[in-house]
C-alpha cells in the first residue's frame, strides 16, 4: 500500500515555565488539514540541544500528526529543570483543540530526558529520591504522564555516555595533558590504528577497569563537595564548578568502542530489521558503522572537558559502576542503572506506558535499543525494531555502504514504521 503524505504548516511558539523567567522556544508542525491522526501530538526534545525544527517533527506532520519540536530553556540547566520544560510542552499540547493523546519522542540524549520525565510523571519524583540515587531529584510537583514513549536511537543515558567518554589515562583531575601512556587509546604501542583499531583483550580489560575506577572517583569527589555545600562549607552557598578533563560526552569524544568496532557491534537476541526495499527480517542485528574518532581531545579545555557544577554533574552526567564494569560485542555490564536518573534503561524500568524503541545500525549507540527493551518489566505494549544502515541522525550512513544507495531512504523507512506504530487501532486511536 502506498503511503499518503500531507501538506504541512508550522508555527513558532514561545512557552513560559511556571515560576521561571526562562522561555522555551518551539515550532508546532501539523498537517495543513487536520485529520484523524492529528489527535495525536508528539513532543520532540533533546536534553542538551536545539530541537526546534528536527527532521522528526516535519516527518510526523506530513504523515498526519501534530509534532512540537522544542529546545530546552537552558542546555546547562540540571536535568530537574529540563523535566519542567517537557511539562510545559505537554501542558501546551493538551490545550490544542483536537489533541487527545500526547506522546514523547526522545532521540539520543533526548531519550534520557523523556525516559526520566515519564518515570517521574507515572510514579512521582519520589522515584528519583531513594537512597540508591547519587543525588535526589528536586520536588517538581505533579507531572502529567505522556500516553506513550518513542525512543529513537537512544543513547545509553547521559550518565553512561559520560562514563564511556572518560579518559582513564588522565593522571590528575586538574590537567588534561598528563596521560598514562599504558592507558592511552591513541598510543600505537597499545594497538591504535588510525584506520580502525583492534586492541588486545588484555588492553581492553585494563582500559575498562581504569575507566570504571576513575568514574567512581569522580563521583566520590562530587559527593564530597555536595556534602560540604549542604553543610555550609562549600565555596559557594548553592553549588560549585566541577571540571572533568577528558570527559565531555560529545560524539567525537566517546572512547574505545568507536575505535574498535568489534565492541558493541551486534545485538544479543534476534529482532526485526527494516530494509530499504520494505522487507523486514528477524535476526541478530549487526552494526555497520565504521571506525571513527582518530584524535584525542583530552588535552582540550573547550572540546574535551566537562564544564559543569557539582549538582548538575551528579544529576545529569553520572552513574555508578561496579568492579566488573565493561562491555563486549553484544553486552554491557557492571553499571548500576538505578543509581542515576540520567540513565535511560534505569528510568524505563519504572514506566508502563506503550513504548517504541528503535536502533540505527549505522550509528554508534544502536545497541542501547536492546538494553532498554530488555529492562522494561512494567510495559506490556512494547515494540523494538532496527533500521538497516541509518546513521545516528536517521539519514543513510553512506560511508558504510558497499554500493551507492544500498540503504535507501532511511528517513522514510523509519518514519513509515513509526506511523504504523502510532496509528495502530486500539493503541492511541480507537
Amino acid at each position: 500500500m502506498r503511503e499518503q503524505y500531507f501538506p504541512i504548516k508550522s508555527s513558532y511558539i514561545m512557552l513560559q515555565k511556571q515560576g521561571s523567567w526562562q522561555g522555551i522556544q518551539g515550532m508546532l508542525f501539523e498537517p495543513a488539514e487536520p485529520g484523524q491522526k492529528s489527535q495525536i501530538a508528539v513532543i520532540v526534545m533533546h536534553s542538551d540541544g536545539d530541537h526546534i525544527a528536527p527532521p522528526a517533527a516535519a516527518e510526523l506532520a506530513k504523515r498526519g500528526y501534530r509534532a512540537l519540536g522544542a529546545a530546552v530553556s537552558d542546555r546547562d540547566n540540571p536535568l530537574d529543570e529540563k523535566l519542567l520544560d517537557v511539562k510545559a510542552c505537554s501542558d501546551y499540547l493538551r490545550q490544542v483543540p483536537g489533541v487527545r493523546k500526547v506522546i514523547t519522542l526522545g532521540h539520543s540524549g533526548g531519550a534520557t530526558l523523556m525516559s526520566a520525565y515519564q518515570n517521574a510523571a507515572e510514579n512521582g519524583v519520589q522515584a528519583f529520591q531513594g537512597p540508591e540515587k547519587l543525588i535526589k531529584c528536586s520536588d517538581l510537583g505533579e507531572l502529567p504522564p505522556a500516553d506513550g514513549v518513542m525512543l529513537l536511537d537512544s543513547n545509553y543515558g547521559n550518565g553512561v555516555m559520560t562514563l564511556l567518554s572518560l579518559d582513564p589515562a588522565v593522571t590528575s583531575e586538574d590537567c588534561g595533558k598528563n596521560l598514562n601512556p599504558d592507558l592511552d587509546l591513541f598510543n600505537l604501542a597499545n594497538g591504535y590504528d588510525p584506520k580502525g583499531s583492534t586492541y588486545s583483550d588484555e588492553f581492553i580489560r585494563k582500559y575498562l577497569k581504569a575507566q570504571g575506577e576513575r568514574n567512581n572517583r569522580l563521583i566520590d569527589a562530587a559527593l564530597e563537595r555536595l556534602h560540604a555545600i549542604e553543610n555550609g562549607k562549600g565555596k559557594y552557598a548553592d553549588d560549585e564548578p566541577f571540571l572533568v578533563p577528558g570527559g565531555a560526552q560529545n560524539a567525537f569524544n566517546n572512547k574505545l568502542f568507536p575505535q574498535d568496532i568489534r565492541l558493541l557491534s551486534r545485538t544479543h537476541k534476534a529482532w526485526p530489521l527494516l530494509h530499504a526495499d520494505g522487507s523486514i527480517t528477524t535476526q541478530i542485528i549487526p552494526c555497520v558503522r565504521r571506525a571513527k574518532n582518530s584524535k584525542s581531545f583530552t588535552d582540550s579545555y573547550r572540546a574535551g572537558t566537562i564544564k559543569s557544577t557539582v549538582r548538575t554533574y551528579l544529576n545529569s552526567s553520572a552513574v555508578r559502576t561496579t568492579a566488573d564494569f565493561g562491555y563486549n560485542e553484544d553486552s554491557m555490564y557492571g553499571i548500576d542503572w538505578l543509581s542515576s536518573y540520567s540513565c535511560t534503561p534505569g528510568n524505563m524500568m519504572g514506566v508502563s506506558a506503550p513504548m517504541l524503541v528503535m536502533g540505527m545500525t549505522g550509528g554508534y549507540e544502536f545497541l542501547a535499543a536492546e538494553i532498554i527493551h530488555e529492562n522494561t518489566p512494567k510495559i506490556a505494549d512494547k515494540t523494538i525494531a532496527f533500521v538497516e544502515g541509518a546513521s545516528h541522525g536517521f539519514f543513510p550512513a553512506k560511508e558504510c555502504e558497499t554500493y551507492p544507495g544500498q540503504f535507501g531512504d532511511t528517513i522514510k523507512t523509519m518514519f513509515d514504521y513509526v506511523d504504523k506504530w502510532l496509528s495502530q487501532t486500539g493503541r492511541f486511536i480507537d
